[in-house]
């Protein structure tokens, strides 16, 4: 029987910053992360952007060296996985059959990347993008690919689209629904990196459906569509989104859905037992109220944060408005606040200059900005989203009036 006075589950930025949150509070008591890698915390974005082109050596992405984590006494338990958890005895049991009883457990697991679950589906050359693993299985089979099929129009399937064009690979894209991003921003924003991609090179199919997958020898030979439609593949890459990591949390009894339910100091309804990161789902006044899971390294950083302090017997802590980034060609997306429930979507500047805002309005009130190339409105614009600010869509669609002077 292992024990910590704090077991963390999970080694990415939620878990990492938690650790070290606790240390910089004084927080004397023993402390382990689990994770289901083997390697110690990295940074996830570059997973497919620089690390997926190439450009990013591994060593880089380290979010800390390993003397940092023995100088403040964190112990890893790394490369197994939490299959198991009870709450009355405070333990949790691990894939390798080792117990660990803890004080409180802090659940930062994350969740694995979602599968395609179609005819063909076990056929090799199928990828997803979510750990280091995946991506360099991906990029150990790039030199003898041309053909590459990216289903699902999100920020990972358009950032490995960018990042295979530029090396040379063929590239289709398909989505489901009628334009890329359509579940995280506006039409003004979709189209505009539609017809990015399309300049680039990239065959962007849209209102689409991947019925199976063809192969040969054990090996995809090809993506089939709904409309019988065969689209030619070396590789196919699925960027689905994330499955909450979250089962052995809700079988010990934990309320939950899609993720965990937290409150607003990242408990769960099990005693002593919280949730951080892409797998917790809390309400959030961004969201206009509604139970969200954000998936962000500013979110996973704040709510690690907010359960630091709570532990240490600080004040309690409020999460800040989520933003988030996306790197394509030479296009550098920003994002703060969450679009959802918008009713209004209002352009600042001209995207045929590839410099512009789109600020999202919800009942007159500014809750969201995706800003390209225009790092000031972005910094500004954190400002009225923060504030709740409330101003027309005349006064926002003036790209020569600086956000900063619209602020009440």
């Amino acid at each position: 029987m292992q024990s910590s006075d704090v077991a963390i589950v999970g080694a990415g930025h939620a878990g990492a910053q938690l650790a070290q949150a606790l240390r910089q509070q004084q927080f004397a008591g023993s402390i382990t992360i689990i994770g289901e890698e083997a390697d110690l915390p990295y940074e996830r974005p570059p997973l497919s952007k620089d690390y997926l082109a190439g450009d990013k050596a591994f060593d880089r992405m380290l979010l800390r060296p390993a003397t940092f984590w023995a100088e403040r006494a964190i112990d890893f338990q790394l490369g197994h996985r939490v299959i198991s958890v009870d709450p009355a005895r405070h333990v949790v049991t691990t894939d390798a059959g080792v117990e660990h009883r803890y004080g409180s457990l802090v659940w930062a697991a994350g969740g694995p990347a979602r599968r395609l679950t179609c005819p063909g589906s076990e056929l090799a050359g199928l990828h997803t993008i979510r750990t280091r693993g995946d991506v360099d299985q991906l990029r150990a089979e790039l030199p003898d690919v041309q053909r590459v099929v990216v289903v699902g129009g999100g920020y990972i399937g358009l950032e490995a689209a960018a990042v295979l064009r530029k090396a040379g690979k063929q590239v289709t894209l398909l989505e489901a629904q009628d334009r890329v991003l359509a579940r995280v921003a506006g039409a003004p924003l979709s189209r505009f990196y539609e017809q990015e991609h399309r300049t680039q090179g990239v065959d962007i199919r849209l209102g689409v459906v991947v019925a199976g997958l063809s192969g040969q020898d054990g090996r995809v030979t090809g993506v089939t569509l709904a409309d019988g439609t065969l689209v030619p593949a070396d590789l196919v890459i699925a960027g689905i989104g994330i499955v909450p990591a979250v089962g052995p949390l809700v079988a010990a009894g934990a309320v939950g859905g899609n993720g965990v339910d937290v409150d607003g100091q990242c408990r769960t309804s099990l005693p002593d037992i919280y949730a951080i990161g892409d797998c917790a789902a809390q309400v959030s006044a961004y969201a206009a109220g509604a139970r969200v899971r954000i998936e962000s390294v500013q979110n996973a950083m704040d709510q690690a944060n907010i359960v630091a302090r709570h532990l240490t017997g600080g004040e309690a802590g409020v999460a800040g408005v989520p933003t988030f980034w996306s790197n394509q060609y030479d296009l550098r997306l920003q994002t703060v606040g969450l679009s959802i429930g918008y009713d209004q979507a209002v352009l600042r500047g001209d995207p045929a200059t590839r410099s512009f805002s789109v600020v999202y309005l919800r009942q007159g009130q500014v809750i969201a900005l995706d800003c390209v190339n225009l790092m000031r409105d972005f910094v500004q614009g954190k400002a009225l989203v923060t504030a709740g600010a409330r101003l027309t869509a005349d006064q926002l669609a003036d790209a020569a009036t600086p956000l900063k002077g619209l602020a009440p």
